[in-house]
């Protein structure tokens, strides 16, 4: 009997796996998938066992784009009464964990802007990455026209989404769209290794460090600075904060205790 579970869930101590799983349709995003992606990536960061999380696809891709064939016709009133990609797709941003995308092959469309919404983007040299909405006559509605300028500057991002231009990973490395490459062979494993070092930190330093990085994106540098400087404050309520400079005095490993 053939699963048609479009995710698979996995956890590897302290690190949740999500696996994107449509091959047939190369991991296309449809409201089944996003709806079991958020689901899943909300059990994770509530669960007080896990301190990071990654989201990976196969090895042709990671995901071809959001699902042509299921919205092919839909009516501005279908997507505007269901909230379309609101609902779903952005439950991403309200993970308070750090959220690590491992990217093998294609990351189109949708996925491209998947991948963006997460904190790292780890790529494997197979990785290609492209918004060619434009080509459909349509636009980036994933936050892509938002996210990809803030990734890569103006210019690239207007490249990328005018001439549905396609980025091969080191190309996106020079850009700063992926926050590292690897060989495909390394692909997970590495990208666990990495998930497994964060999520060894205290949580919630990593949940400021991540609230506060993010804040940079999206106010002034004012702002930004009075966030970073409350957030530094708030560190020395942490029972972990005090372990971990106790523990370098002490020429010792902090043990955590995530509070």
């Amino acid at each position: 009997m053939t699963d048609a579970r479009p995710i698979r869930v996995e956890t590897h101590g302290r690190v949740g796996l999500i696996t994107l799983h449509r091959p047939q349709q190369l991991n296309a995003l449809n409201d089944a998938l996003m709806d079991a992606l958020g689901a899943a990536l909300q059990a994770f960061d509530a669960d007080p066992g896990i301190g990071a999380i990654v989201i990976t696809g196969s090895d042709k891709a990671f995901a071809a784009g959001a699902d042509i064939d299921a919205m092919q016709d839909w009516s501005y009133m279908d997507v505007y009464q269901s909230d379309f990609i609101t609902r779903n797709w952005e439950t991403i941003r309200t993970i308070r964990k750090p959220v690590i995308a491992a990217v093998a092959g294609y990351a189109m469309g949708g996925g491209c802007e998947l991948a963006l919404a997460c904190d790292v983007i780890v790529a494997a040299e197979s990785a290609r990455f492209a918004l060619p909405e434009i080509k459909l006559a349509m636009l980036p509605g994933a936050g892509g026209t938002q996210r990809l300028p803030r990734a890569v500057g103006k210019a690239k991002a207007m490249d990328m989404c005018l001439s549905a231009r396609m980025l091969d990973a080191q190309e996106a490395d020079r850009y700063g769209l992926v926050s590292r490459v690897v060989p495909d062979a390394e692909l997970l494993e590495r990208t666990l290794a990495l998930a497994t070092q964060i999520a060894s930190f205290s949580l919630p330093a990593l949940m400021a460090i991540k609230e506060s990085v993010n804040r940079a994106w999206e106010s002034s540098l004012t702002e930004g600075i009075l966030f970073e400087r409350r957030a530094l404050h708030a560190r020395f309520a942490s029972a972990d904060a005090h372990e971990g400079m106790h523990a370098f005095l002490d020429k010792r490993k902090p043990a955590f205790e995530h509070r």
